[in-house]
């Protein structure tokens, strides 16, 4: 675009100014938040494609062709004390979803051979309840930490809710967890409207002790739950402000019987969209698809690399299904790209 008068600066186009944001961010600069804001506000479909282009290649610059893999074993499922609107698992809602106790080790060993035949790097110990404290069962899930990390074949990794003390995150240390799953899940402004049983500060001080005991930071959250886009531009900025080393990010998918049961799926651009701005928000982490992709992306989940994530959640979720291994495996060889065996997938936060 040509200014009127000869002094005058020109006004730099959409694709100018998305094309500066990208050499920037290959730079080592970070994204302001304002510059972050535009981004997500972005509504035409040849924008939102030169966005995801610019992620992409600060995909590439960054992380390779290597895309991190990792799995779940829902350890100990339903009746969880707290009301997170979205989850299929609280106490609160009627969903019908299974319930049992903390898993015996035997098919936590049996995930983990499954997850290393097919080039799965990490597996995870999820648990619906409030969090973890001293006691018996602290004991039992330091226990199966230690059959992961003796069996060789995976990475033991964890999301066990929040953690009151010091002294526990420390004892996950030395039992061998390497990296806890704890999402902020949303902007600290949209958290109450999502959950009230417990807060997002309780959520910050749960990864200062697991940071402090020397325990990598998997942490992200879920779009789609009536967010608006400075909430996601949000979330993703206290994702850098924590120093996150992996982000998932996850679609809801709605559950019938959770109060957000009628909510409206995101347009799949919108969802690439907003994969994208997370890469340019955070360049060097592990941008990890996870929950939802299946329903809400349907025949386009392959883009979500070219949107800049470099990361998978594969197998089935806690609750609902995902397509097979084998499927998520093809799609990658398709693409040229390789399961990230040989890297964990973390990235040293200064």
């Amino acid at each position: 675009m040509t200014a009127t008068l000869v002094d005058a600066k020109p006004v730099m186009s959409i694709h100018e100014r998305i094309a500066a944001l990208t050499r920037s961010v290959l730079s080592g600069e970070e994204i302001s938040r304002d510059d972050a804001m535009w981004c997500f506000e972005l509504e035409n479909t040849a924008d939102i494609f030169d966005l995801m282009a610019g992620a992409n290649r600060i995909r590439e610059h960054f992380k390779g062709n290597k895309i991190h893999l990792c799995s779940i074993v829902n350890a100990k499922a339903g009746a969880c004390s707290e009301n997170c609107s979205f989850c299929a698992q609280s106490s609160f809602h009627q969903t019908g979803s299974p319930k049992y106790g903390f898993v015996d080790p035997e098919p936590v060993l049996e995930a983990a051979d499954e997850a290393n035949k097919k080039s799965v790097t990490a597996v995870g110990l999820v648990a619906a309840w409030r969090g973890l404290k001293e006691g018996a069962m602290l004991d039992e899930v330091c226990d199966r930490i230690r059959d992961l990390k003796k069996s060789g074949k995976t990475r033991p990794d964890a999301s066990l809710g929040l953690i009151g003390s010091q002294n526990v995150a420390d004892r996950l240390k030395d039992a061998g967890l390497e990296c806890y799953g704890h999402n902020l899940e949303s902007s600290q402004r949209f958290f109450p409207k999502h959950c009230t049983t417990h807060t997002f500060e309780d959520r910050l001080a749960t990864i200062g002790y697991l940071k402090k005991a020397g325990i990598k930071i998997c942490s992200g959250g879920i779009i789609g739950m009536g967010e608006t886009r400075e909430d996601r531009c949000d979330l993703a900025m206290s994702l850098r402000e924590i120093g996150a080393n992996v982000v998932p990010i996850n679609i809801l998918n709605p559950i019938k019987g959770t109060p957000f049961e009628n909510l409206p799926q995101l347009p799949p651009m919108e969802i690439l969209k907003t994969i994208a701005c997370f890469r340019f928000i955070l360049p060097k982490q592990e941008i990890m698809i996870a929950g939802g992709r299946t329903v809400n992306l349907r025949d386009m989940q392959s883009m979500v690399f070219t949107a800049g994530a470099s990361a998978l959640m594969v197998g089935n979720y806690l609750t609902t299904l995902n397509q097979p291994v084998e499927k998520d495996l093809q799609m990658l060889k398709d693409l040229g790209l390789d399961p990230d065996w040989d890297n964990h997938g973390f990235v040293d936060q200064q």
